[in-house]
């Protein structure tokens, strides 16, 4: 005897024709479709706790972010790491010693140039100048070094840090670095014999333009340094 289904019934059948006759048969279930999930979530704390992947992205993102600043601070903290010049030393101009000329750039001054360049040029010291009186002996070229190594190591002007990378008999090379941003400045000293006691100087920020007279600054402490020594600038008896 065939089972026969209401039109009410609770597992929905639909109607089909087999053989003349009209009768029901209940709806097959498909037993591989997903469980639908509920319109409404069952607490409150569903809607408050985030997704696992929405966590995921928040925590790549501040990992990426944190990436970013760590590298803007090294590049700044970096930035003055610049190589060191290829063009610093003595060199024989006419059979003489002299020190680099300065680039066009206003973070330099060097007693190389003209005294018509008021932007580079910087008159030369000497160590046994005129008039200093006849009870003072004159100082050596080897005294006059280790005056000028004593205030090279002495001193950190606007906070500058000294180190010496190169030392001869008559030439001394500096490096000077910024307290914050590592900015390296490059300062030459070429001492002459006792006959002229002249000593020629080179003062140059390697980056940027403007030094904000850094460099002026660090060759008016060293000689306020040195002058107690006997030194003094030769534009003071010109």
């Amino acid at each position: 005897m065939r089972r026969f289904y209401s039109l009410h019934s609770r597992s929905a059948p639909w109607p089909s024709i087999r053989r003349g006759a009209f009768f029901f048969q209940p709806r097959p279930r498909n037993l591989f479709s997903p469980t639908p999930k509920p319109l409404f979530p069952s607490s409150r704390s569903s809607l408050l706790t985030p997704s696992l992947s929405t966590t995921a992205r928040k925590k790549n993102s501040e990992l990426v972010l944190n990436s970013v600043n760590v590298a803007v601070l090294a590049s700044l903290f970096s930035v003055g790491a610049s190589p060191r010049p290829s063009g610093l030393g003595p060199r024989d101009v006419n059979g003489t010693k002299a020190l680099a000329l300065c680039p066009a750039t206003p973070n330099c001054i060097s007693t190389a140039e003209e005294a018509n360049d008021p932007k580079h040029y910087v008159p030369q010291w000497s160590y046994n100048p005129p008039g200093a009186g006849s009870k003072r002996a004159k100082k050596s070229k080897a005294e006059a070094m280790k005056d000028l190594e004593d205030a090279v190591t002495s001193l950190t002007p606007d906070g500058f840090t000294s180190e010496i990378i190169e030392k001869t008999d008559d030439y001394l090379y500096a490096e000077y670095t910024s307290p914050t941003f590592g900015f390296v400045d490059d300062v030459e000293f070429l001492v002459r014999d006792e006959a002229s006691s002249e000593v020629e100087y080179r003062s140059a920020s390697r980056i940027g333009e403007s030094d904000g007279d850094a460099n002026r600054k660090r060759i008016k402490a060293l000689r306020k340094f040195l002058e107690p020594r006997g030194w003094k600038s030769i534009a003071t008896f010109e």
